[in-house]
């Protein structure tokens, strides 16, 4: 549905309807914009919305449901699914139609970078790790493509310093035996 709901926690009644309808990033009106993903911010009173034919990512502050103030950031059709990067910090939204990367920095409310992968990304909540070359990394993979695309992540921490010339590049492709991966996830006694 063109629409985000928020509910009553307890109840599950609705309080507030909010339309996805309006423009597509290319400019073009768009009647029934669904909502691919909503996540919650680990920053801040915040739900993230990815409405998919659009391209456009929503910030909803929670905090006066009466008044509710969001911001709008453009990305790339169609947004999808993602994850957060290791940090917390960043949502990575997959805008599969564009073969794009979008990244959103959670604390400014701003896109740190598009990024452009191979065809047809998409992550699932996408995979986090450290990699021995290129530091912290998120990982996806590709409907159309045979590829695991790694993605350097932006890091705090200063031990991480020395890579941020990577940050928001697709710095390894791994190759798989075919394309169609659907979900990628890391283990932690891998």
């Amino acid at each position: 549905p063109p629409q985000y709901s928020i509910m009553d926690g307890l109840t599950l009644e609705p309080i507030k309807v909010v339309s996805t309808r309006g423009q597509t990033v290319d400019g073009e009106y768009h009647p029934e914009p669904r909502v691919a993903s909503i996540v919650a911010s680990l920053q801040k009173p915040e739900w993230v919305v990815n409405v998919k034919e659009t391209g456009q990512i929503i910030l909803v502050d929670y905090t006066d449901i009466k008044n509710l103030k969001t911001t709008t950031i453009e990305s790339a059709k169609f947004l999808h699914d993602g994850g957060f990067d290791a940090s917390g910090r960043y949502f990575m939204v997959a805008a599969n139609a564009s073969n794009k990367v979008a990244a959103v920095d959670t604390k400014t409310g701003k896109l740190a970078a598009l990024v452009d992968t191979a065809k047809i990304p998409h992550p699932g909540r996408g995979a986090n790790f450290v990699h021995p070359e290129f530091g912290p990394v998120w990982a996806t993979g590709h409907l159309g493509d045979d590829v695991v695309s790694l993605i350097s992540t932006a890091s705090d921490d200063a031990k991480y310093a020395k890579y941020k010339g990577n940050n928001w590049k697709v710095v390894q492709e791994l190759k798989m035996p075919g394309a169609g991966n659907l979900f990628v996830k890391t283990h932690p006694k891998s």
